[in-house]
């Protein structure tokens, strides 16, 4: 990857609407995720509706990918492709969506339960999406990259889980992945340091089993060695006035869910 891009407040603002597109289409994709529906029929209904919001499908055709929506049920831990194979009761799936909207990328992931979930594999999504908490608390001005890192390993491999090495989070602005990197394991006070105009896209992949993961045959699909279920929660947050500021958020999801949650709270007031 190349220098990191500082982003004025007025670019920040440009992210934050594309990435309240997603934040809106993962909302909306909440209440239609049931037993037996296709993930290709939550692909367009998600492309239906960014188009619908005057904004365009961040993945579809970046990298070649073919679809509007990165769908991974269970093992899938991300870059799953859409299929008419219908989802079961009992089954998880990580959504990551993108948009592209005036210019400027947003791109944000969350994991939901298909109808009843076990309880252990609930714990997983728990923990999965409080290690993502725990990441952006480290995003401030004067940290380092392997601050965050290190928040989201520590916590994640106290609970037992299995952190994925080869898959990262990134910058984000006028292209999808900008430096830099942003692994979810590290060691503190190592890496580059942040800076105030940062814009990450912060995403734990977190396993129930192994870390270690193999992909599919198709190019694209990334899955658990093990087979065990994997989770992936994904935000969008700016480092403004020293700082972490999320530009996305889940809210949409939790109003569709009926869920109360207090979150992000910390992380909204400028």
């Amino acid at each position: 990857m190349s220098k990191v891009i500082l982003k004025t407040k007025d670019e920040i603002e440009l992210i934050r609407e594309s990435a309240l597109i997603v934040s809106k289409t993962l909302g909306m994709l909440a209440s239609e995720i049931i037993p037996g529906v296709t993930t290709l029929k939550l692909d367009k209904l998600a492309e239906s509706f960014i188009r619908d919001n005057g904004a365009k499908p961040g993945f579809l055709g970046l990298y070649d990918f073919p679809n509007t929506l990165c769908v991974s049920p269970n093992s899938q831990v991300v870059h799953g492709l859409p299929n008419n194979t219908p989802l079961k009761d009992g089954d998880i799936v990580s959504i990551d969506c993108g948009v592209l909207k005036n210019g400027f990328y947003g791109d944000h992931a969350y994991t939901f339960c298909v109808g009843d979930v076990e309880p252990k594999i609930k714990d997983l999504l728990e923990v999965t999406k409080n290690s993502l908490y725990k990441g952006i608390t480290e995003f401030k001005f004067g940290n380092r990259i392997g601050d965050i890192g290190y928040a989201i390993q520590n916590y994640c491999e106290s609970k037992g889980y299995g952190v994925v090495r080869e898959l990262v989070g990134h910058g984000l602005g006028k292209t999808m992945h900008e430096s830099p990197e942003v692994p979810n394991y590290g060691r503190r006070g190592q890496g580059k340091k942040l800076d105030n105009g940062m814009v990450l896209a912060i995403e734990p992949m977190i396993n129930l089993g192994t870390h270690k993961i193999n992909q599919l045959k198709d190019g694209w699909t990334i899955l658990t060695k093990d087979n065990l279920p994997s989770a992936h929660f994904e935000h969008n947050v700016a480092l403004i006035d020293g700082k972490p500021n999320l530009l996305s958020t889940f809210k949409f999801i939790d109003s569709a869910l009926g869920v109360k949650c207090d979150d992000e709270f910390p992380f909204t007031k400028l």
